[in-house]
C-alpha cells in the first residue's frame, strides 16, 4: 500500500465528505409504475443482445452475448435496477452501482463495450424522445464566475488526501504519455508535462500564464526551465498545497499562484498552458475561453492546451443532456470535440492550430494505474471520514472514463497554438 506524503497528512483537508443519506440524494429507490419499470428493463434487454458482456440476474436468468471469458455484470437487485433505468437512465445506471444494485470484479472492462455502443444503446425509433426525458442542467450550476467556483469546490476542495491517495507524486490528475515500453505513471506525467510546455515553447526567460493550477506540477517544471509562471486556480485547496509544492522546491520567487478565474486574467505573456481545464468552462463561455487566451498572448506567443475530447456528432446530440457525471463528480463539465474546438479558435481568436497529438489510449491507462491505486489506499481514503457509497462511486467514475478511452469514445489531445504577429 503507498504511503501518503508527509506533507499531504500534515496539511490536508479532514473535513468528512460525508456518508448521510442527504450526500446520496438519488440513491432513495424511484418511484415509477410497474409499466415503466418492465418498460426498461425490455430496452436494456435489447441493448445488451448483441454486447461481448454476461449479465446475470438472481434466478440463474443471463443476458448479454458474451462467452466465459467476457466481463460479468451481476444484477444483484433487479427491481431496483430497472426502476433506477427507468427514471433516469443516464444517472441511474451510476446511481445503481453506487447503491449496489449490480456489481462486476472488472467494471471498466465491462462498461468498455457499453461506451464503444454509446451512439445506438438506445433503439434510433426511441431516441427521438430524448428532449422530453432527459434532466436539465440545474440553473445552479451554469459556468458564471461564482458559479463556477461553486462547481470546482464540490470536486476539487474534497480533500488533499483523497487525490493524494491514487494521483502519482507529482500530485498530476489529468492524462500522461507514456514513453514506448514503460508503464511508470510518474515518468508518464513528466512526460505528458513537457509535452505541453514544449508546444508552448516554454523555456528560460519565458513569462509564462497557466489556466488551472492544479498541485503545482506543471508551474514547478515550467519554472525548473527558467520560465517565470503566473497561475491561476479557483480552488482554495489546491492553491494553499500548490504554494506549499512550490516553496518547498525553491522556486517560490519564480512561480505565482492567484485564486482567481481565467476570465480575471490580465497582463500579457510568452505562452500559455492549459491542462484539462476546459472541461469545465461549459459550452456557453468556450468563446470567452479561447478570447482570453488571445487577450493575454502577446503576438508571436504559443498555447500549451490539453484536452478530453468526444466525436462531434456525440457532442451535438448530447450537450444538454445532465448525467451521472455532471451530478456526482464534474457538475458544469462539458467535453469538447476537437471541430467545435477549431471552430472556437477560428471564430474568436487569432490563433491558429499549430501542433496536435493524441492521448486516448494513454488516459486508458492512466485511469487504470488511478483505479487500482485508490482502491489499494482505499482504507486510508476512508480513515479520513468517505463511506463506502462514495468509494462506489469513485471507482464507478475512474471505471466509467477508462472504458470511454479504451473504446475510443473519448480521446485527450495536445495541441499546440500560435498567435498572428501584427
Amino acid at each position: 500500500m503507498t504511503t501518503l506524503p508527509t506533507q499531504l497528512r500534515d496539511t490536508a483537508d479532514r473535513t468528512a465528505p460525508g456518508g448521510t443519506t442527504r450526500r446520496w440524494p438519488g440513491l432513495a429507490e424511484p418511484r415509477c409504475s410497474a409499466a415503466r419499470a418492465t418498460a426498461a428493463r425490455l430496452v436494456f434487454q435489447q441493448a445488451v443482445r448483441s454486447l461481448p458482456v454476461r449479465v446475470a440476474l438472481p434466478g440463474g436468468e443471463r443476458l448479454g452475448a458474451g462467452g466465459p471469458d467476457s466481463p460479468v455484470m451481476r444484477v444483484v437487485r433487479p427491481g431496483a435496477f430497472f426502476r433506477r433505468l427507468a427514471a433516469d437512465a443516464k444517472i441511474g445506471f451510476g446511481e445503481a452501482y453506487m447503491a449496489g444494485d449490480w456489481t462486476s470484479n472488472d467494471p471498466a472492462a465491462l462498461l468498455t463495450p457499453f461506451a464503444a455502443r454509446m451512439a445506438d444503446l438506445v433503439p434510433r425509433p426511441l431516441q427521438v424522445f430524448r428532449r422530453w426525458v432527459d434532466a436539465r442542467h440545474p440553473v445552479h450550476e451554469q459556468n458564471t464566475v461564482d458559479g463556477a467556483r461553486a462547481n470546482i469546490h464540490r470536486h476539487y476542495d474534497l480533500s488533499n488526501d483523497l487525490f493524494a491517495a491514487f494521483l502519482d507524486e507529482s500530485l498530476t490528475y489529468s492524462s500522461a504519455w507514456f514513453a514506448p515500453g514503460s508503464d511508470d505513471l510518474h515518468a508518464a506525467q513528466l512526460r505528458k508535462i513537457d509535452g505541453v510546455l514544449d508546444l508552448a515553447g516554454v523555456r528560460a526567460g519565458t513569462h509564462l500564464l497557466e489556466i488551472g493550477t492544479g498541485w503545482g506540477a506543471l508551474a514547478i517544471r515550467a519554472a525548473l526551465r527558467g520560465a517565470r509562471v503566473t497561475t491561476l486556480t479557483i480552488s482554495a485547496e489546491q492553491k494553499r498545497l500548490a504554494e506549499q509544492r512550490i516553496a518547498r522546491a525553491g522556486l517560490a520567487d519564480r512561480v505565482q499562484v492567484l485564486l482567481r478565474d481565467y476570465r480575471e486574467a490580465h497582463g500579457s505573456y510568452d505562452a500559455v498552458v492549459s491542462v484539462e481545464m476546459i472541461e469545465a468552462v461549459g459550452a456557453d463561455y468556450w468563446p470567452t475561453y479561447f478570447r482570453t487566451l488571445d487577450r493575454v498572448l502577446k503576438p508571436g506567443g504559443r498555447v500549451g492546451l490539453q484536452a478530453i475530447t468526444m466525436p462531434h456528432d456525440r457532442l451535438l446530440a448530447t450537450r444538454r443532456s445532465y448525467t451521472w457525471i455532471h451530478k456526482y463528480v464534474f457538475p458544469g463539465g462539458q467535453l469538447l470535440s476537437l471541430p467545435a474546438i477549431q471552430d472556437a479558435v477560428r471564430r474568436h481568436t487569432a490563433l491558429a492550430v499549430t501542433g496536435h497529438r493524441s492521448l486516448g489510449p494513454d488516459y486508458a491507462r492512466t485511469l487504470h494505474h488511478w483505479r487500482t491505486r485508490f482502491l489499494a489506499n482505499w482504507p486510508q481514503v476512508a480513515s479520513t471520514g468517505f463511506d463506502d457509497t462514495f468509494r462506489r462511486m469513485w471507482e464507478f467514475y475512474l471505471a466509467y472514463c477508462e472504458a470511454g478511452f479504451r473504446s475510443g469514445y473519448l480521446d485527450a489531445v495536445q495541441l499546440g497554438l500560435t498567435k498572428h504577429r501584427g
